[in-house]
């Protein structure tokens, strides 16, 4: 039998092949970049003016170097600071087109994200005025969309190895059986409930149940348009908690689900509040989100008054009905989906028939027996309603009807009707700013940074959202529209 000699990749020949790939294919899309994005129109002078400020010494390296840097790691997806500056280090091309004569330490690298943090956020927030237009013109509907969501970011801290939760799990599992406890106690739950609510190292790194497993994290909380582009980021940190004192941390509960609807919700208006604040020309029109935010107050904020500004608020409001807290009204029932039903066969869900205004302004919708059709009169050439139930409820011609006014119960009718095809439609959508926090994380790398620092992550959060509304305006400039959330398909 012949024996067939082979050698043992090393993280050398690895590497090796990669940057013969990197040399030969990068640089073609570092030109596209560099013809068709300006980092000049997008830095405020503001931050330029902070970062050449008079230090005692001059500025080794320049600013708009550090900026590519960062978002061309994003963009390739290189995982740690520290593997971008070996890119760096070894790629002639990649350090010409960022801008720098030297590479610089990892050091360098930390201290610009953590001095600059204020200024990353003016850059983010003027790439969402630039890109707005954009949206806008690709799907208008779409764009006047407004999707939240939350989830974390793990910190590096003792408390995310498994072993420690394990170790917790271990010793409640044996407490109980040496006290004879029913098979009806939940070992975990009460695990859950016994793990310290914070890490012992930062009371800001806190326990959150983030993509279906217990971890400690920073909270982090993401606005995006129909479209799945970010509109707007929030760390929920003290600096956000000191500038909304009507939040006040909740006690923790035995549930991280609960745990996690009942801060989303308090969250959700403070942040659609900061980020219209920040974004006067962007005019709300749609919400969407998950029954975290079902509650009859926030109906309300959402869909009037001065929420938003001066009689600014959304139109519509696409929130599922929590199954905790059903609707009731004493006069008629009402379905799951908050749809009138007939009186004597409950299962039959009354028609929707429009809309009207009364003379007030007020909107008012209106439900007909399921049984009722329209008839074509020949004579009068006019269209009539009749009820062809073979039961009826009333003792009119047209059926029963019933019209249910929305200021007097925004959740039973936030603007649409719930279960209908506009409704299915449109909440589907939700799920774009699930796919655009999974992008966050993976392709830019946003989870898994080994540190505990706030302001490394906080920079990082800002980071990826600038490479992503960059990606739109490359994407708009090459006319390659498709590629809007992520430009990396014009890499490969």
């Amino acid at each position: 039998m012949a024996i067939i000699p082979c050698k043992q990749l090393s993280l050398a020949d690895v590497f090796s092949d990669c940057q013969e790939i990197y040399e030969s294919d990068k640089p073609e899309f570092l030109s596209l970049l560099q013809s068709n994005i300006d980092l000049d129109e997008i830095i405020p002078d503001s931050f330029r003016n902070h970062f050449y400020a008079s230090t005692g010494r001059s500025r080794k390296y320049p600013l708009h170097a550090f900026l590519w840097a960062l978002i061309i790691q994003r963009i390739f997806s290189i995982p740690t600071d520290s593997l971008l500056l070996v890119f760096l280090k070894y790629s002639r091309h990649l350090r010409e087109f960022c801008g720098f004569n030297k590479v610089p330490d990892a050091s360098k690298i930390t201290r610009f994200k953590q001095d600059f943090l204020a200024d990353l956020q003016s850059v983010f927030d003027n790439l969402v005025d630039v890109t707005e237009p954009i949206c806008q013109a690709l799907d208008s509907a779409k764009a006047d969309m407004t999707i939240f969501d939350s989830s974390g970011i793990e910190a590096w801290v003792t408390e995310n190895n498994p072993k420690f939760a394990n170790r917790i799990i271990k010793q409640i599992k044996a407490y109980a059986k040496a006290n004879h406890f029913n098979s009806n106690y939940d070992p975990y739950k009460a695990a859950y409930g016994s793990m310290p609510s914070h890490a012992a190292s930062n009371d800001q790194i806190r326990q959150l149940y983030v993509d279906g497993h217990f971890c400690y994290a920073y909270k982090i909380g993401i606005v995006t348009n129909g479209l799945g582009i970010v509109r707007h980021l929030d760390f929920y940190n003290k600096d956000f908690l000191n500038s909304h004192p009507e939040l006040v941390p909740n006690r923790k509960s035995d549930s991280p689900d609960e745990d996690k609807s009942i801060h989303d919700a308090r969250l959700l208006i403070p942040t659609l509040h900061d980020f219209f604040m920040a974004h006067p020309l962007i005019d709300p029109k749609v919400f969407i989100g998950d029954s975290a935010f079902d509650s009859v107050s926030i109906y309300e904020r959402l869909l009037s008054g001065d929420t938003f500004g001066e009689n600014k608020h959304f139109s519509k409001a696409f929130i599922p009905l929590n199954e905790r807290s059903k609707l009731k009204n004493p006069d008629y029932t009402i379905n799951s989906n908050g749809i009138p039903c007939c009186p004597k066969v409950p299962e039959f869900a009354m028609k929707p028939e429009g809309t009207a205004k009364t003379k007030a302004g007020l909107t008012r919708y209106k439900f007909v027996c399921p049984k009722t059709k329209w008839v074509y009169d020949p004579e009068t050439h006019k269209a009539h309603s009749e009820c062809k139930c073979e039961n009826p409820c009333t003792s009119s011609a047209c059926g029963r009807m019933v019209y249910l006014q929305q200021q007097s119960d925004y959740r039973a009718f936030p603007g649409t009707i719930r279960g209908t095809k506009e409704w299915e439609s449109t909440y589907k959508i939700r799920t774009t700013v699930e796919r655009s926090i999974n992008h966050f994380k993976d392709s830019f790398g946003l989870a898994g940074r080994k540190t505990q620092n706030e302001r490394t992550l906080h920079a990082d959060l800002i980071l990826s959202g600038i490479t992503q509304l960059i990606s739109v305006m490359l994407a708009d400039k090459i006319h390659r529209h498709q590629f809007i959330r992520s430009i990396k398909p014009l890499i490969a």
